[in-house]
């Protein structure tokens, strides 16, 4: 018996099959200007007996496939539980919001806080913050350590915040010192979010920006608390809706 998930971002979707309660398969693509199409072409490679879809599209699936859907706060809860048993914690932060859930020792979701508004601390502002800095996406925030200085970014709006570092840029600011700087203000975003619920050990980031090692660092500083991050953390929400698709079977 197959069962999948498929989680439709908004930059990323996430493929999730199991096979007798085991993960047999895991395809992550780029989500594109049709998504549908992505998720068929996933779907007709191997296609489950069971699925479950989250995600931001995930209603394309419900209404083209009559598809069982689940919010990504549930997917995620699920996955991230499964995949961390102490799980208490999580912090989401993915291509165009930010989710911090509390989760009860059973794994039900008790609260959650959520930043959707607008891309301000998300995957896309690092990806357009990286860009004006010159970096790639994949070593932002790897190769500099403690380099803040006197440098603040003051906003976390995506274009005021892009043009404060081309500001900081023409003023001979090394690029460093504002990379710190602008890893250090979508941190303080997450606290924010954070201090809104109740937090408990163990804590787990998920989402793509879970690879950022200086993110991780500095919100682990500010908690005073270790941060768990799975080796693959995009996996998670897809992971979990797998995991409901195999309740209803």
């Amino acid at each position: 018996m197959k069962v999948a998930g498929i989680d439709i971002g908004s930059r990323y979707i996430k493929y999730v099959l199991l096979e007798e309660n085991r993960l047999t398969e895991f395809q992550k693509r780029e989500t594109g200007h049709n998504p549908l199409s992505v998720c068929k072409d996933l779907l007709n490679c191997n296609k489950p007996d069971k699925l479950v879809a989250t995600g931001y599209g995930r209603y394309l699936l419900e209404v083209h496939g009559n598809i069982r859907t689940i919010t990504e706060i549930k997917a995620v809860a699920s996955g991230a539980k499964a995949i961390f048993p102490r799980c208490r914690t999580i912090i989401d932060i993915g291509g165009q919001d930010t989710k911090v859930i509390s989760l009860s020792e059973e794994g039900t979701v008790i609260n959650f806080e959520m930043n959707d508004r607008c891309a301000a601390g998300t995957g896309r502002f690092l990806e357009i913050m990286a860009k004006a800095l010159g970096y790639n996406l994949e070593v932002f925030g790897v190769s500099y350590g403690n380099k803040n200085g006197p440098v603040k970014i003051n906003s976390l709006c995506t274009v005021f915040a892009e043009s404060e570092v081309i500001s900081l840029i023409t003023r001979g600011e090394k690029r460093e010192v504002i990379a710190y700087a602008l890893h250090e203000s979508i941190a303080n975003k997450v606290i924010s979010l954070i201090r809104r619920v109740d937090v408990q050990d163990d804590i787990v980031f998920t989402g793509g920006c879970a690879q950022n090692p200086c993110l991780k660092r500095i919100i682990e500083e500010r908690l005073q608390r270790k941060i768990y991050v799975h080796k693959n953390p995009f996996l998670h929400a897809a992971y979990g809706a797998a995991l409901y698709a195999q309740q209803e079977i």
